[in-house]
């Protein structure tokens, strides 16, 4: 099968080298999801979907950067003409040589003041201040000298968080533009599984299955429902992926990505005439991974059964997927030095658990494919090349951000 990738190439989608695993899954969405208007307070953890601009300068008047004495351009003492607060204007009109305004922060400046002698600094006798005489604007906030009006101040494609919201609200805006959290069915194949409990003879607790929401919630979409699917009948997973509401935009289907007799996601996509974008990836764990699109629009996107194989797998398809969904461009992942004992795999890209202390990352270990011991203790995973050598940057894939709020 061949695809036709961003740069455009013509590259197979089978067996594809890691780094562009996560390019195809990126550019896969050929149109983000649509726009919609939501209130500020129901903005976080969303993506802007247009520039944030400024709607007048910033500040939007001389303002007061301390409280004190908004003074003239002569040497002092000055006369004092009156007082000015935050949130009512001056109307007494340009101060003179000799002239000072009682002011408070945040209030507007009086035209002709040269500066604000702060309260601390100043000695008042009756009508008059006296002090250092402040220069060069000392103590104003110039009207535009943060941003001029119109200004582009956070691009489209932003994850929204409190600073964004709070300088939305700065800005004057009472409502975004934002592209929703993709929806996120997740399916949880295997007949092997046991959900509550230990596990008896020949079967293993579900690990995904708690596992998969709060990651999908940290990569900021959202999950709306999790269903457990048997491997027999045959027919009970494509049952599930066709019954899933329209509104869905992923189904996120575990196990059921290989080839073994009871693995039938391949087959189902094939009947279903699915688009193909990836078919395995060139790593481990996690190279039975896919992601293919349906004729309806809906995208699905498998993952090994293994826990840690899957934990990798979701962030080489799924992370890309939903920030191409959002219209956020692909992360760029920190490239870091790596040490430690570490053997890499011929021509496949290894994913592993280290700790990372700001200038060096080292493996935690406990990384067998069905085995979360080093993943959670690590604090990113690093994508190690087949060529890699002691000590060389790898890139990193965070794992500490898991809420989205």
């Amino acid at each position: 099968m061949t695809l036709l990738a961003p740069d455009p190439v013509i590259v197979s989608c089978h067996d594809v080298p890691w780094a562009q695993a996560r390019e195809l899954a990126h550019a896969a969405p050929r149109r983000p999801l649509p726009v919609r208007q939501v209130l500020l307070a129901e903005a976080a953890g969303l993506t802007s979907a247009e520039d944030l601009r400024t709607t007048r300068p910033m500040p939007g008047f001389d303002t007061a950067a301390m409280d004190g004495y908004a003074v003239g351009a002569g040497p002092g003492p000055w006369w004092l003409r009156g007082v000015v607060r935050a949130g009512f204007a001056w109307t007494g009109g340009s101060l003179a040589r000799a002239d000072a305004v009682e002011i408070s922060t945040g209030a507007s400046v009086p035209p002709g003041a040269t500066g604000v002698l702060p309260l601390e600094n100043a000695v008042r006798d009756g009508a008059t201040v006296r002090g250092p005489a402040p220069v060069g604007g000392k103590h104003i906030r110039r009207a535009g000298e943060d941003a001029p009006a119109g200004a582009v101040l956070v691009p489209a494609g932003t994850r929204i968080g409190p600073a964004l919201i709070g300088l939305a609200a700065a800005c004057g805006h009472d409502t975004l533009s934002v592209r929703p959290r993709p929806r996120v069915r997740v399916l949880v194949t295997g007949d092997e599984l046991v959900h509550t409990g230990r596990p008896g003879p020949g079967r293993v607790r579900d690990a995904l299955g708690p596992l998969l929401p709060p990651l999908v919630e940290g990569l900021d979409g959202e999950v709306t429902a999790v269903h457990h699917i048997p491997d027999h009948p045959a027919g009970a997973l494509a049952t599930a992926v066709h019954s899933a509401p329209h509104d869905t935009d992923v189904v996120l289907v575990t196990g059921s990505t290989s080839v073994g007799a009871t693995d039938r996601l391949r087959v189902l996509l094939a009947d279903a005439g699915a688009r193909w974008v990836v078919d395995t990836v060139a790593c481990r764990p996690g190279h039975p991974q896919l992601l293919a699109q349906l004729p309806d629009g809906r995208w699905i996107l498998g993952l090994p059964g293994n826990p840690y194989a899957a934990l990798a797998a979701a962030h080489t398809l799924l992370a890309p997927l939903l920030a191409g969904l959002t219209g956020r461009p692909l992360p760029v992942l920190p490239r870091i030095p790596l040490t430690g004992d570490i053997r890499t795999a011929p021509g496949r890209t290894r994913l592993i658990p280290v700790t990372w202390d700001g200038a060096t990352a080292r493996p935690v270990g406990g990384h067998r494919p069905a085995f979360l011991h080093g993943a959670a203790l690590a604090d990113a995973l690093a994508a190690v090349a087949p060529d890699w050598r002691p000590g060389q940057p790898t890139p990193l894939i965070p794992l500490t951000r898991l809420t989205r709020r």
